[in-house]
């Protein structure tokens, strides 16, 4: 069995190490919280103390954390991945963080014979629990061959798009293009529920037409009920919002929708929101036009 470190076990990571170790990986795992490990033990998962303890006996190592800092952190941190990984091993970083960083990143672990595949994800924490992800890869070609069956055991989409970087790239398209997604259905149901139309009933007609997503699918219900489990942080959006737009600030490229929803989403996060679902941008719509908040 090809040995796998996986370092973040949070609402994603835990539930992708667990189809890693489901898919006959032996699977070490490391998370900064202490405790998050005992929940996949019964799959044969086992602990280590620290990132540099992850990576000493592991041939791939996966990453999956918050933001550009936690992933420097890491990998190059007192006891990260770096120290103790050996000359040949891949890193694949699912966090969503800042193309320029991911490449930086890279350079830094080939200076100790190691590779970086940035491999961040899409589908949500019901495509983590399913392995059903859409997985958004930039690497080395033979990089990304040898760690493709690891990712099949996240994901049923994998899409190479080039070298290191252009994986971070996509997912900053991606949260681009659901940004105004989540905040048209968010507008659309309020239109709808303000109107007097049964918004159920709405969402149903409209799914059979061009306006079917998997927003209005899966998160309509939640802006109908103005109840927000979470998904995915309205806190992690933004983090990614400030990557997309930082790029496209870069190579010169407008983007007013997005500058409308991290203004929103802003907004939430002042009001103590940020750790809601994305789809809790619906408050924002409905303060806005007089409906109970």
């Amino acid at each position: 069995m090809t040995a796998v470190g996986f370092a973040g076990l949070g609402t994603m990571g835990a539930a992708m190490a667990a189809n890693v170790a489901r898919a006959g990986f032996h699977v070490r795992a490391w998370n900064r919280t202490p405790g998050r490990v005992a929940a996949l033990l019964e799959l044969g998962v086992t602990e280590a103390p620290d990132p540099a303890a992850l990576a000493a006996d592991a041939e791939i190592v996966v990453v999956c954390v918050s933001d550009t800092p936690d992933v420097e952190q890491v990998l190059f941190g007192d006891r990260g991945i770096a120290a103790g990984a050996r000359p040949g091993t891949i890193v694949v970083d699912c966090s969503t963080i800042s193309p320029s960083a991911t490449r930086a990143f890279a350079a830094r672990l080939a200076a100790g014979g190691i590779s970086l595949v940035d491999a961040p994800v899409t589908g949500g924490s019901e495509g983590a629990r399913k392995g059903t992800l859409s997985i958004l890869v930039g690497g080395a070609p033979e990089d990304v061959e040898r760690v493709r069956p690891v990712l099949a055991a996240m994901g049923t989409t994998i899409t190479h798009f080039g070298p290191v970087g252009s994986g971070q790239v996509a997912k900053a398209v991606n949260q681009v293009v659901i940004a105004t997604g989540y905040l048209s259905v968010a507008e659309g149901l309020a239109l709808a529920m303000k109107a007097g139309l049964d918004p159920e009933q709405v969402v149903t007609a409209l799914s059979g037409g061009v306006a079917a997503s998997w927003i209005l699918a899966n998160r309509s219900g939640r802006m109908i009920e103005n109840d927000y489990p979470l998904g995915f942080k309205v806190a992690l959006h933004r983090k990614d919002l400030a990557i997309a737009l930082a790029l496209a600030r870069e190579i010169g490229v407008s983007l007013p929708g997005s500058s409308l929803v991290a203004a929103l989403e802003d907004g939430l996060i002042a009001r103590g929101h940020g750790e809601e679902d994305q789809s809790s941008i619906a408050r924002v719509i409905r303060g806005l036009s007089g409906m109970e908040d």
